[in-house]
């Protein structure tokens, strides 16, 4: 299955999104084979574009966020520029924005504007926090959505250097994915009515579910959990990083006994320690300074065919090259540029028969389909 003829084919979005929310949902509707058409202020576009590092003419992150779309550049505030949009707008499936409330509406492209000349339209908003409430107006980023979420509570590290996380959850776990929920629903739902819907996206909002089982402790018990003593956050010695002897980091997770069994047996944790229930300090202190004695290399080899729920951490470029991932065909899209140059495509949450076959596709330059797609 091409790209072309893939699940979303025949289906049009207009993408007014940036940096990366509303560019990888959109990135994701383009690899089921929707075309997106993005939609780039003149002169510098999308912002992810002047990121570092380089690669070609735009960043390595705009070409894997916007690989297979297409770019049109127009002054939005330019009432004969915006005009080339009209019969784009009134042909269109999808429109996806993550504008602060009002932006759009001031354009004279609001969901009210635009759905009265197009009432089969999905119009999706992303936010940080929503088109409603006392925040919807406030400025905002990742690290602010799942720290007012109070997700950023449960595990920040020491207080005396507290630690960042390595992903941006609110921007792909709450803004993203369920954008692309959202519109798939909003489709599904418009084949029984033929009405479009405005789709209100908040990732803020969208963060709760990765709080189930804070909640469930909060509420049931009174006791809320704090900072990395959760059973998933640090807080037994079964859920936990132990650092090796050369710097590395094993991870292990042996919550079941089954697992935990096996993992003090690898170990060699003596028996007053394995009843982790008793002092789960002490377990812990006694698990860190077994497992800092060994080596990345003896511990990988001691627990390689063992259940027991444990890994040596990979690096980034240790994960790009692991054999599981070839031989899954994780990355064999390909991202092309106007150089010549090539990487793997960024792998996307799509089922290997949705997504299509391996192929080379490049991220559109800057205002490369005005004359292809726009009224004159």
């Amino acid at each position: 299955m091409s790209a072309a003829a893939g699940p979303l084919a025949g289906l049009l979005v207009l993408d007014f999104s940036t940096l990366l929310p509303g560019p990888l949902a959109t990135l994701i509707l383009a690899e089921a084979g929707a075309e997106v058409v993005k939609v780039e202020r003149p002169g510098t576009g999308d912002e992810m574009r002047g990121y570092q590092p380089p690669w070609g003419a735009d960043s390595a992150n705009f070409a894997l966020l916007n690989r297979g779309k297409r770019s049109v550049a127009l002054d939005l505030k330019d009432p004969a520029q915006r005009a080339r949009l009209d019969p784009l707008i009134e042909r269109a499936d999808i429109l996806v924005e993550q504008f602060r409330p009002g932006v759009m509406e001031r354009l004279g492209l609001g969901p009210g504007q635009v759905m009265a000349r197009n009432p089969r339209l999905i119009w999706c908003s992303i936010t940080g926090y929503g088109q409603s409430g006392p925040k919807r107006d406030a400025a905002g980023h990742d690290l602010n959505y799942i720290g007012d979420a109070g997700l950023l509570s449960l595990g920040f590290g020491d207080a005396a250097r507290p630690v960042v996380p390595p992903a941006l959850i609110a921007d792909i776990a709450g803004g993203a994915y369920p954008a692309v929920m959202n519109i798939l629903m909003a489709l599904h739902a418009r084949q029984a009515t033929g009405s479009g819907q405005r789709l209100d996206i908040a990732m803020t909002d969208n963060l709760f579910p990765f709080l189930y089982w804070a909640m469930g402790q909060g509420f049931a018990t009174g006791r809320w959990p704090g900072n990395g003593d959760g059973l998933v956050t640090g807080g037994t010695p079964r859920y936990r990083l132990y650092p090796t002897a050369d710097g590395r980091v094993l991870a292990a997770a042996p919550i079941e006994d089954r697992f935990w069994a096996v993992f003090c047996d690898i170990i060699g944790l003596e028996p007053q320690w394995r009843d982790d229930a008793r002092d789960p300090a002490g377990t812990a202190a006694r698990v860190a300074a077994l497992v800092a004695a060994r080596d990345a290399d003896a511990w990988r080899a001691a627990i390689a065919g063992r259940d027991c729920c444990c890994s040596i951490v990979a690096t980034v470029e240790e994960a790009m090259n692991d054999p599981h991932f070839a031989a899954r065909g994780l990355f064999g899209h390909r991202l092309a540029n106007a150089e010549g140059q090539q990487m793997p495509a960024l792998p996307v949450p799509l089922a290997p028969a949705l997504r299509g076959p391996p192929g080379i596709r490049p991220a559109p330059a800057l205002g490369a389909d005005n004359a292809a797609v726009l009224a004159p």
